[in-house]
């Protein structure tokens, strides 16, 4: 399949950036990478070619950083959510759309705005507004709430696919290390994508993204570099820093997924 100069330049540079990027807030490369695709692709391929890239970028990542993940989160957190995932891409499947309450024009595209964005959107602000809170900062979540989150996470992660947002909201507050919360938050989202990848298995084998197999590698392979460059620049990064790249990504993925844009 023929590519444009365009497409071989702006997706694998696109899955560079955001794979650095998200390195150390542990969510937003779909999200990023998602409308790159769209503006070349149909919507099946582009959903499909996002979700091989999104799946490859963890994996690497927890080849390297699984050492440092704090495994009782992981079964607290992460097994809720693995098995909310399934049952939220279920859900998916079995609805014919997701609920659209509102459609406008932006630049000649259709945007959309559901119910199940909204409410992901209005979740992530009400805990971005909490943590600039200075009496906000200095809480942990009782390790209770755990599966409550990872409830919360694993089913919209099914669903429509953004669970790192929710997921790195409860992190953040379990007083975890730089490294910790990394770790921590890449194997839980391997477990996610793991579920959800088994529902989503025939409609992938049945894309035509099939068809930009060598882009979709050259789209992974610079994913990958940017893994690995933010896991050189990791121990000179403080959890200050984290924590900002991580606010600031969340209320921005918020705006957009309220106003129909993701």
């Amino acid at each position: 399949m023929e590519a444009s100069f365009l497409q071989i330049i702006l997706i694998p540079l696109t899955a560079f950036v955001a794979s650095f990027l998200t390195f150390f807030s542990g969510f937003g490369l779909g999200t990023i990478l998602m409308p790159v695709f769209l503006i070349f692709f149909p919507l099946q391929a582009a959903i499909a070619l996002t979700a091989v890239v999104h799946f490859g970028n963890n994996i690497l990542k927890l080849a390297l950083l699984w050492k440092n993940a704090r495994w009782d989160i992981v079964l607290r957190f992460g097994l809720p959510a693995f098995l909310m995932a399934f049952v939220g891409a279920k859900v998916l499947f079995t609805l014919e759309k997701i609920p659209v309450i509102y459609t406008y024009f932006l630049f000649d595209q259709t945007m959309s705005i559901s119910i199940v964005n909204l409410t992901i959107a209005f979740l992530i602000i009400i805990f971005v507004l909490l943590e600039m809170l200075p009496q906000f900062q200095s809480v942990n979540v009782d390790p209770k709430f755990l599966p409550l989150g990872g409830t919360l996470s694993g089913f919209f992660g099914g669903l429509s696919g953004h669970q790192g947002a929710l997921r790195s909201v409860f992190l953040l507050k379990m007083g975890l290390s730089k490294e910790n919360y990394i770790a921590t938050g890449v194997v839980i989202g391997c477990l996610v994508d793991l579920s959800r990848l088994f529902v989503y298995r025939g409609s992938l084998m049945n894309s035509p993204s099939l068809k930009y197999s060598w882009l979709l590698l050259l789209a992974v392979l610079f994913a990958f570099a940017g893994v690995f460059w933010g896991n050189r620049l990791m121990k000179k990064v403080t959890v200050t820093t984290v924590r900002m790249i991580t606010s600031m990504m969340l209320f921005a993925i918020a705006l957009l997924l309220g106003a129909g844009v993701i």
